[in-house]
C-alpha cells in the first residue's frame, strides 16, 4: 500500500534525505526498480547499480548517500532496516476469523474465535490454536497439540501430535513436525523399532521453511528455541536442541540428540553427526560435516569445492598415496 518516506523514516529512526511527502507502493531491487518502488544497498557488490536506479528511495548507509540520485534512507543496517520497511509497504493479506466448511475439527479442540482454519484443514483431539492463528489449506495438526497466537501454517503443513508451538511463528509449505524418528535397534532376526514417545517444541518467532522435518523425541522433546530460521528442505533429527536465534540453510541435516548452541549458523548441505554439542556463535560453513563437539566460537570449514576433472583425478590419487608416504618420512626420521 502506499505510504510515505516520511512515515517510513520516522517508523524506522532514519534520516531522510529528500521530499517526505513522496510516497512508494511496492520494493525491488536496485536495477529493477520503479519510481514507485523502494530498493537497498546492503553491501559493495551492487553499488555500482545505485547510480542509475529509478528507485524512489533507497535505504543505504551514509557512507553511500553521495552516489544516490533518489531519495535516501539513511541508516546503520540497510537491509534489515529495509525488511521492516517492505514489511510496511507490503502488509501480509489479512485472513477473517471462522472455520472453513469444509475443514475437519475435533470437538475436543479449542480454536480462538479471531483463529481462521482454511479449507480441508483438519484439527485433532484436544489440540488448542491461539488468537488470531492462519491454519492454511490441506494443513494438518494431529492430537494433542498447542499453537500458540499469530501463527500462519501457510499451506500443507503436519503437525503430527505432542507439538507445542510459540507465538508468531511462520511455517511453509510441507513442513512436517512430529514425526517419529529414526530409531531402531539391530537384533538377530532384524531391526525393532523403537517407540519414539516425546512430542516437540518449538518457541515464539520461529520461521520453518517448505518440505523441512523437525522429528518428534524418542523419549523428551525435541527442542526449538525462540527466533530460530530454518530454511526449505532441512532435516532436524529427534532430540535435537537447537538454541536461540540459530539459522540453517537449505539442506541442512542434524542428527540425533546433537545440541546446538545460539546464533549458529549452518551454511547450505551442511550438518553434524548426532550426540555431539556444538557451542554459541559457531559458523558452519556450506557442506561442511561436523564429527565431534565444537567448544569454541568461529567459523568451521571442510569440504572439497569443483575443479577441473582430470586434476582431481591427480589430487585424490595423490590422497591415496599419503599412508604410504608417512610411512617412508618415520623410517627417514628413525
Amino acid at each position: 500500500m502506499p505510504i510515505s518516506l516520511g512515515e517510513l523514516a520516522t517508523s524506522q529512526g532514519c534520516e531522510l534525505i529528500g521530499d517526505p511527502d513522496a510516497t512508494v507502493s511496492g520494493v525491488a531491487s536496485l536495477q529493477n526498480a520503479s519510481p514507485e518502488s523502494l530498493s537497498f544497498l546492503s553491501g559493495s557488490s551492487y553499488l555500482s547499480q545505485l547510480p542509475t536506479t529509478k528507485a524512489a528511495a533507497v535505504v543505504l548507509r551514509a557512507e553511500d548517500a553521495d552516489a544516490c540520485p533518489v531519495a535516501a534512507l539513511i541508516c546503520d543496517n540497510p537491509y534489515a532496516t529495509y525488511a521492516r520497511m517492505a514489511a510496511l509497504v507490503c502488509p501480509e493479506p489479512l485472513f477473517a476469523p471462522g472455520v472453513h466448511t469444509t475443514a475437519v475439527v475435533a470437538d475436543s479442540a479449542t480454536i480462538a474465535d479471531t483463529a481462521h482454519i482454511a479449507a480441508t484443514a483438519v484439527i485433532g483431539e484436544r489440540t488448542v490454536i491461539g488468537e488470531h492463528t492462519v491454519v492454511g489449506p490441506g494443513t494438518v495438526i494431529g492430537s494433542d497439540c498447542n499453537v500458540g497466537d499469530n501463527c500462519r501454517f501457510i499451506a500443507r503443513v503436519t503437525l503430527v501430535q505432542d507439538v507445542r508451538i510459540g507465538t508468531r511463528g511462520i511455517f511453509h509449505p510441507g513442513v512436517v513436525i512430529g514425526a517419529d524418528g529414526f530409531g531402531n535397534a539391530m537384533t538377530t532376526d532384524g531391526w525393532v523399532k523403537v517407540p519414539q514417545l516425546g512430542g516437540v517444541v518449538v518457541g515464539n518467532d520461529v520461521e520453518i521453511g517448505a518440505n523441512t522435518t523437525v522429528d518428534r523425541g524418542a523419549v523428551g522433546d525435541t527442542v526449538i528455541e525462540d527466533g530460530v530460521r530454518i530454511d526449505n528442505l532441512c532435516m532436524i533429527a529427534h532430540n535435537v536442541h537447537v538454541g536461540a536465534h540459530t539459522a540453517m540453510a537449505a539442506m541442512t541435516g542434524i542428527a540425533g540428540s546433537a545440541v546446538i548452541g545460539k546464533r549458529c549458523l549452518f551454511a547450505g548441505k551442511s550438518g553434524t553427526v548426532g550426540h555431539i554439542n556444538v557451542c554459541d556463535d559457531v559458523v558452519v560453513a556450506a557442506k561442511t560435516f561436523l564429527t565431534k563437539d565444537v567448544t569454541e566460537p568461529g567459523t568451521y570449514a571442510a569440504s572439497f569445492p569443483a575443479d577441473n576433472a582430470r586434476s582431481w583425478a591427480k589430487q585424490l590419487a595423490r590422497f591415496r598415496r599419503l599412508g604410504t608416504l608417512i610411512e617412508r618420512v618415520k623410517k627417514l626420521e628413525k
